[in-house]
């Protein structure tokens, strides 16, 4: 039996999408669906709270001040439409290969090949920000001081990838636990801000209020330049809102889940990031802050209440490994996408007893091993670098995203496929207006000196790695495109 014919019957087998498809893909044939609504909802939350708001907030709240917390609510926002638009591919058919599976229906294989490797590029080099920020936290406590930054990383690599490998539904009991962690944590630090802000007891000899912010330089303390130069680290912070479209492929009834998933993250944006953000503001100078420590280390730090902080920092810990283990779960979906249709090595389509894609993990994996190096060598500068190169990946992933969406718009303009009731607002200027967006902050990155243009100068490089490798591959595609129609 072809994988086509499977990949047909599974779909069949599950709840129907709101909207027919007339593609389908071989990538989607052989998973279970054990992710329940909870595992999807606390994904989508653990999605939108992750390693770029628990330790990559303290050096840009040093960098920006308060004015960070409008960099995150403006990114809050687009990242909403994202999610929102994968969100409407999902209702209009759940695919496991997510974006890149609506990538090859909408602009073909050359299409999904280049978001694929995006995609990869992604969450290869946020696997390395994962442990490089595991080791980074680990370092907190005076056991662990003496070990070596690189060691710590290579055992975070370790005990993730072999809790990823087990199945799927160990995979979202992680993330259900995992999420419901950092959520406590989260809501714990916020009563406890607005309680030190209602009663203005002191931290660290500052009276919190809004006179740690006017008395510090106001909102743009070094003018709103450095404001607009941290929003690519900003949008490494949401660099996983994705996520809960890749987890629709292995759950049952998505159209009844997806939506209440995805509209809570705009509220979980407000609260989450831009409220504990303006607390921060409100507790602390922003140069009391540093990019060697949780913010949220930080202020329980100051506090002196025996415990507080290693317990955030046991939190901060948590997340990271958070991230790691999506990274390793989606990373091996999309691999196995691409894989089943040529465009990525074939050990990367390989599914163990469990029903999990371990090539595609395995790959990730082994880019996170250069990731220990690279802690072995530049400990000091390990997570700023990789950090710049996992923007390119999820700008490049966002914009494959937002382009499926806007011919998927023109497609139903068109009469060739129904828009599911579940839609993203305003298109096609949603769509657009986020492109444009997503340009902008790699032209920031540019614009910003330092180790974001030289990251940006990469792009070419990146841009002729993906032709040549389209080259290398284009025959097997073909091969696989053509038995696929003759069976």
């Amino acid at each position: 039996m072809s994988d086509r014919i499977t990949a047909a019957e599974t779909l069949a087998a599950g709840a129907p999408a709101t909207t027919s498809s007339p593609h389908v893909d071989a990538g989607d044939a052989g998973y279970s669906k054990d992710l329940k609504s909870r595992h999807i909802n606390m994904i989508a939350i653990g999605g939108a709270i992750g390693t770029g708001l628990f330790l990559g907030a303290g050096g840009r709240m040093a960098g920006a001040g308060p004015s960070l917390a409008i960099a995150y609510a403006v990114c809050g926002v687009f990242a909403f439409f994202v999610v929102r638009a994968l969100g409407e591919l999902v209702l209009y058919r759940p695919s496991s290969g997510a974006f890149v599976s609506y990538a090859r229906e909408f602009m073909g294989e050359k299409g999904a090949f280049a978001a694929g490797w995006l995609y990869f590029l992604n969450w290869s080099t946020t696997a390395i920000a994962d442990i490089t920020a595991a080791a980074t936290y680990a370092h907190f406590w005076a056991m662990f001081s003496s070990i070596p930054q690189w060691v710590l990383a290579l055992i975070a690599l370790a005990v993730v990838l072999t809790a990823n490998l087990i199945s799927v539904k160990y995979f979202g009991e992680m993330e259900f636990w995992f999420a419901i962690i950092k959520v406590a944590a989260l809501v714990a630090f916020m009563l406890v801000g607005i309680y030190l802000v209602v009663t203005q007891h002191p931290v660290d000899g500052h009276t919190p209020g809004f006179s740690t912010i006017t008395d510090n330089g106001g909102i743009f303390p070094t003018g709103m330049l450095p404001m607009l130069l941290v929003i690519q680290g900003v949008v490494f912070a949401y660099a996983s809102v994705e996520l809960c479209g890749v987890a629709a492929g292995e759950t049952e009834s998505p159209e009844k889940i997806m939506p209440k998933a995805i509209n809570s993250i705009m509220w979980r944006v407000g609260l989450f990031y831009v409220g504990s953000v303006v607390l921060l503001a409100l507790l602390l100078p922003y140069t009391a802050y540093s990019g060697d420590q949780s913010p949220f280390v930080t202020v329980m730090d100051k506090l002196g209440v025996p415990g507080a902080a290693g317990v955030m920092n046991l939190v901060v810990l948590t997340a990271a490994l958070s991230s790691l283990n999506s990274g390793l779960y989606s990373t091996g979906r999309i691999l196995r996408s691409m894989a089943l249709s040529g465009s990525a090595p074939k050990f990367t389509g390989r599914m163990n007893n469990g029903q999990v894609p371990y090539g595609g993990i395995l790959l990730t994996a082994a880019f996170g091993v250069l990731g220990v190096a690279l802690n072995y060598v530049v400990p000091g500068q390990a997570f700023e670098i990789v950090l710049n190169l996992a923007s390119i990946g999820i700008l490049g992933t966002w914009g494959m995203i937002m382009l499926c969406s806007l011919l998927f718009w023109h497609r139903a303009q068109d009469g060739r496929v129904t828009r599911p009731s579940y839609r993203l607002p305003w298109a096609p200027y949603t769509q657009i207006v986020t492109l444009f967006f997503l340009a902008s902050v790699a032209f920031l990155m540019w614009w910003g000196g330092g180790v974001g243009r030289t990251t940006v100068m990469f792009l070419p490089l990146i841009a002729a790695a993906l032709v040549g490798g389209w080259f290398v591959v284009r025959g097997r595609v073909k091969t696989i495109a053509a038995e696929r129609q003759d069976a």
